[in-house]
Formats: C-alpha cells, structure tokens, sequence
C-alpha cells in the first residue's frame, strides 16, 4: 500500500493512494498515519478495506507521509561511495545523529535556507518508518518492526554541521530540512530495500545517480543495531544514508542558493520537489 496525508499543515487527512492513482480517504478508519495505524495489526486492518468503497480526495498539498514522529535518526557516512567523495573513511560502525522533528515538512513544501547559511546542501535518502517497538532486536527480526520506506531528503546546512563545532546535529535541524514521503509504502511492496536506484536534480541537472545496494550497512542491521541503544518506536523514521554527489563533494563545491529547485526520487517510492528560499 501506498499511504499518505492530504491537506494544509496540521489539517493533513489519512489517505492511501489506489491502484489507479486516486487519492482516498482513510480519515473514517484510522485517524492518522502514524501510531496504532502503522503497527501490523493496523496495516491489516487498513488492507482489508476495499479502496473503491473510500471517498476519493482531491489532489491537494501532500503533507508528511507519517504523524507523530517521535525520533528522527540519521545514519552518516554509510555509502562506500559517499564516504570516498568526501575523503572520509567507512566507519567501522554506524555514526548516528538526530534531525530534530521540527525540521520535517512535506515532500513537496519549500525549503528554507537558514540565516548565515553559505553551504546549505542536498542528500536524497532511503527513510526507514518504524511499524512496532523494537528492543534489543536481532538482524534476523528487524524487518518485522518495519511498517515501511519512503524517499526522505536530509538537507544539511555543512559550516552549521562541520565547521561550528559539536555535534552534526545542528547543520542537520533547520526548519524545513525534513521533507519525507510522499508515500509511506508498507513493505510487502519493497522487495528488497537493498536494491532501490535513488536520484536527485538540482535545477534539472543530475546530481545524485546512485543505488541502495552500495549502503555499508543495510536496513536491518541499523534498525538490529539502533535497538540496542534505544527503544525504536511506532513512526519513528531512520533515514539511511545518501550516495555520492552531494555539494560539498564536487570539486569546487557547489551549494544551494535561493530560487534553486531540487528534485528526487527513489524507485517505487515516489518523487519530491522543492523549492528553496531564503528564511526571513
């Protein structure tokens, strides 16, 4: 299934997208996407209704592709490929920072370039949405805490995240530098996360050409090995990693200015557009 959220920020209604492409309203079954509706026994039960019987919603702004998040984990460094273009070394295990969830807006929302900001960057990314609590999971077990993937876009400010000292986590958080979905599709319809192709164009132009299957680590050995350092809960979404040809890789290194508009998608996963703005 294909699941998403239509209407103006915070009034965005469940919806899930049929097979010919109309939008349909979940909003009398579940009351968001997010939580109970996510978990396994939720899914089921929004599985079982037949589309055709929903009322169908117009087209309209598409909102978040889950509510409630209550972490945004981020995975650093974990395609070979980035690593090299960047000049760093593939960690020997997984560096993790947060995206604060204030940052997360809709796929296609614009995107606001902090004040000071000189090197605001670009990185389309695998978003992995938690479906159940996970634990001190196993590598063997851990898909079946998953509910689903989406495209997400980690934007990142670099001086905010690598030259102002601390954490990366604040070059990370801006407002608006969280665009997930469009669609959370569960994962009976991902055969395997490990084989999605993965684009991004900055003002038409490609930038980012790459595929999931160079991850270092793949998605079941994050969600095993976050687990074992927090609890991982029903909306939670992890966002994996990018591959190569981001901004400060390329040589000199290009970063977004206003006006510029980034496209990116992922296979089976949908598109995101945004435009970027100066934030006031």
């Amino acid at each position: 299934m294909k699941l998403l959220r239509i209407g103006d920020a915070g009034k965005e209604k469940p919806a899930l997208l049929d097979s010919d492409g109309k939008i349909r309203d979940l909003s009398a079954h579940v009351a968001d996407i997010g939580g109970e509706a996510i978990s396994p026994a939720g899914l089921a039960k929004i599985a079982a209704l037949d589309p055709k019987s929903l009322p169908e919603l117009a087209e309209g702004r598409i909102g978040a592709c889950v509510a409630g998040t209550g972490k945004f984990i981020c995975i650093g460094l974990n395609f070979s490929d980035h690593a090299a273009e960047t000049g760093a070394t593939v960690p020997p295990e997984p560096i993790i920072f947060m995206k604060a969830t204030s940052a997360i807006v809709g796929p296609n929302d614009n995107v606001l370039i902090p004040r000071g900001s000189e090197k605001t960057d670009w990185e389309v990314e695998l978003g992995v949405v938690i479906g159940k609590t996970a634990k001190y999971v196993s590598e063997a077990d851990a898909l079946d805490y998953v509910a689903g993937y989406c495209v997400s876009h980690d934007v990142s400010e670099r001086a905010f995240q690598t030259e102002r000292s601390g954490q990366w986590t604040k070059g990370k958080s801006c407002d608006t530098f969280g665009p997930i979905g469009p669609w959370l599709v569960t994962k009976d319809e991902v055969v395997d996360p490990q084989k999605l192709g993965m684009w991004l164009k900055v003002n038409g132009k490609m930038m980012q050409n790459g595929s999931t299957k160079t991850m270092v680590y793949g998605v079941a050995y994050l969600v095993s090995y976050l687990s074992q350092f927090m609890s991982l809960h029903p909306g939670d979404v992890i966002s994996t990693g990018t591959p190569p040809g981001v901004g400060m890789g390329m040589k000199p290194p290009q970063y977004l200015k206003p006006g510029d508009v980034v496209e990116l998608g992922m296979e089976g996963l949908g598109t995101q557009r945004q435009t970027f703005l100066a934030d006031a």
